[in-house]
Formats: C-alpha cells, structure tokens, sequence
C-alpha cells in the first residue's frame, strides 16, 4: 500500500466479514459492452493531479481498443469503504486498484475475479510480473485476484548534508550503526531519525519488517499469533529508538502524518527517515535533492534464529475486476494495457513508483542510483505482509498498540517486553474473536 492509505476500524472490521453474497451482476450495470467504469486510487499530489495523469492514457486506450473508460478517483481515505458498499451491493466498477495489504481480505469476500493461468494468458502471461509482487496479490494457494499496477518498497532517506557536516561518509548498514549514527546525529535542534510514531498503519508496516528480521510469524494459516517473543522483541526495538538511544524527538509520538517528517528531513531538523516515500514528496516540502540520499534500511548485525533478511515489505498498488462485470473481455484488455511495458514506464515515471514488469526496468528513467536501492529491495529483500482476510485488523491492532507505546515513551512511562507481548496477546484475543 502507498504512503497515505488509511481507513476506518469499523471498515476494516467489516472487511473481515463482507461476503460476495449481495453482488448479482450490477458491477457495471449502466455501462455497455464499449464502456468501462475504473476507480483509481490517489497516487499523485491531488485527485486532480491523477485525472491529468490518466486521462491522456485512457483516450490512448479508447483510440486502440473502442471502449470507453469512465474515471472516478478516490482519495484513500474513502477508497476501501466505497469497495466494501461494492462488494456488498454488487454496484461498482469495472475494474479498481487496490492498496495490495487488502489483497487477501478482499479476497475472500469473493467479489473479485481470479486470475487463473487463463486469465493470465489473456493479459499477457505470469512471468511479466515481478515475482515478489505477485506474492501480495493474495492468499497463497489460490489464484490471485489482482496483479500488480505500481511497486514501491521501504527505504532509508538520508540528508546527505547533516552526515557531512557530521563526518559520516556512509549510510548504516546495520542497526547497530544505525544507532550510533544516530546518535552522531543527535544535537540541540537536530535529531538523528524521525518516525511516524503516531500513524497506525506506519507503526505496523515497522513491526512487520522487524518482526520478520527477528524471526517472527504472525499467523499460522489464518490463525493469530502475534504474542511471540521475537514480535515482542522487534516492537522493543523500534521503540528503543526513541525510548533507549534517545535518537528520536518524543514530539514524534504525534506525528500521524509522513509530510511532517519529510519536513523534518528536508529542514535538518532529522538526518534519517524510514518510508516508502517518493523523490517527488520530499521535493513538495522543499528539500534539495542534492542533499538527498536513500539506501537500504539496516539488517541486524546477527540474525536470531529463524530471522529473515527482510527490509521491506511488498509495499504497492493491485489492480483488479469485479466478478461480476458485464464487459469481462474489455476490463482484461484494460489491464493488459495498464500492465503493458509502454504504461508501466510512463505511469510509474511519472508516480516515482516501481515498474512491477520486468521489462520495464530497462527505460534509463529506472536505472539511477536510488531507484536500483528501491528495486533490489523489492526483488531480493521484501516479504509480503500476511496474505490473511484479517491483515487489515492486523496492521490496526499493532499500529494503534504501538502508537500508544510511543505515546507513552514520550511521557516518560516505561515500555518493556513484558507489557509489549500483553498487548500483542490482547490483540490476538481480538483477531480471534473477528473484532
């Protein structure tokens, strides 16, 4: 998922629950054999930002095919609830993007089309794809029901400025430099890393990463098990950031938005940020983009056991078709055309997203510096979230825990293993009960 989606509890515990049982065949009801109707999520700077972008791009794929693309975008704060009211009404669109962490939730609602071998024959075979970005299209076992439209994956910005000044000459590989760099970083009125420690969805995208370093599993099949020793531990260690080494501003608790630690980066006011954000982003704060520099976020030194060399996870957009659309042979051409080598090149330029194709990667526009960080991540070194219809309840739980350990941290309460693991148990109690 992108950077800015977000949605309502009461949402994501409906979406646990949706059934396809009220989807009768109105997917595209007011549309005719030569019209499609395609909500897009948010990825630019404005809803309308996206309408300049993607316009141009469906006249382009009406002139070729015949067939109309109605447009409507959706900001994510409204995205998932307008596809549950879908799901469960049977009126939507044609064909959607969704954020892939909801990839196995929508899923199982069983309003979404298969992509069976077939399927995939029809919009120009598997192997196109990225192999770690099919794995986020859902739950393992079944055919996917989306495929992948824009990659991104998690990094870790650096101002190149303040590590100068610093006499840093490189990015930390490990956490243990992570630490001491940050700690070099660390003066009146400059902080070593900032945090999103008051976003939700943020705090768990961490715990995941982390958690898959130390070792941790956090579903057996569809069963919760986030009270493990090595999840505890991985929670610890991103607290500790602010907690222990002190290398975090505590008013970074409040910061439920990632502008604000753009902000932070781009000011000097932090040296270091973990995010899955684009060059674009930090140029809207007014950062100079020759002070910026992004590399890998750090491994542990030594890997406890059962840790895995993870440092992102498959962060992005799926697209998908509703089942029941009644122009099933245009929807699967205009996915054929949105995934094409010539799209995938233009859109993910344009977004300062990743290509999910193959292909795609030879344009010069993905062959920079920064952008082969971003894509080695997400070849070799990202882990799909939990492929569960409870991941959504998943990133909640833990990211609103965890926001209420920073909270406390910044307080001057104390946040131990113990207490992290009681949280982490009552929000398996949760996951099992389906609230």
């Amino acid at each position: 998922m992108g950077i800015r989606q977000m949605a309502s509890a009461a949402a994501l515990t409906l979406l646990a629950a949706t059934t396809v049982a009220a989807c009768g065949g109105g997917g595209s009801s007011s549309a005719g054999p030569k019209e499609l109707v395609y909500w897009a999520s948010n990825q630019g700077t404005s809803l309308d930002h996206d309408r300049r972008v993607l316009e141009p791009e469906l006249a382009k794929f009406t002139q070729r095919t015949g067939i109309k693309v109605k447009l409507e975008v959706i900001g994510w704060p409204d995205l998932l609830n307008r596809i549950l009211a879908a799901t469960t009404s049977g009126k939507g669109p044609d064909v959607l993007n969704i954020g892939n962490t909801w990839s196995a939730s929508l899923q199982a609602t069983g309003a979404l089309l298969p992509f069976d071998d077939a399927t995939f024959a029809k919009i120009g075979g598997r192997d196109r794809f990225l192999g770690p970005c099919l794995a986020a299209t859902g739950a393992e076992g079944k055919p996917p029901t989306a495929v992948p439209l824009y990659g991104q994956a998690y990094g870790l910005y650096y101002n190149k400025r303040l590590f100068r000044e610093a006499g840093i000459d490189k990015p930390p590989a490990t956490w243990s430099e992570l630490v001491e760099v940050g700690k070099k970083l660390t003066k009146p009125g400059q902080w070593g890393l900032t945090l999103q420690a008051g976003q939700v969805t943020e705090n768990a995208h961490h715990a995941a990463i982390l958690g898959a370093q130390h070792g941790a599993r956090f579903f057996n099949g569809d069963k919760p098990a986030l009270a493990s020793d090595a999840a505890a531990d991985a929670i610890k260690q991103y607290v500790d950031l602010m907690q222990v080494h002190k290398i975090v501003n505590p008013s970074n608790a409040e910061y439920t938005d990632t502008a604000k630690s753009l902000k932070d980066l781009a000011d000097g006011k932090a040296a270091m940020f973990m995010n899955q954000a684009s060059a674009g982003s930090f140029q809207a704060v007014g950062m100079k983009m020759e002070d910026l520099g992004v590399a890998p976020i750090p491994m542990p030194d030594q890997f406890p056991p059962g840790g895995r060399r993870v440092n992102s996870f498959v962060a992005g957009i799926n697209l998908a078709v509703f089942k029941n659309t009644r122009n099933l042979d245009g929807a699967l051409k205009f996915v054929q055309f949105m995934t094409s080598t010539e799209e995938q090149v233009l859109l993910n330029k344009t977004y300062g997203s990743l290509p999910t194709v193959k292909d795609a990667y030879g344009d010069p526009a993905f062959q920079t510096e920064d952008v082969k960080v971003f894509q080695y991540v997400l070849s070799t070194t990202a882990e799909p979230l939990p492929q569960v219809p409870q991941e959504s309840q998943f990133e909640t739980l833990v990211g609103t825990a965890m926001k209420s350990m920073f909270a406390d941290v910044a307080a001057g309460r104390t946040v131990d293993v113990a207490g992290i693991k009681a949280k982490l148990a009552q929000a398996d109690q949760q996951l099992a009960a389906g609230s």
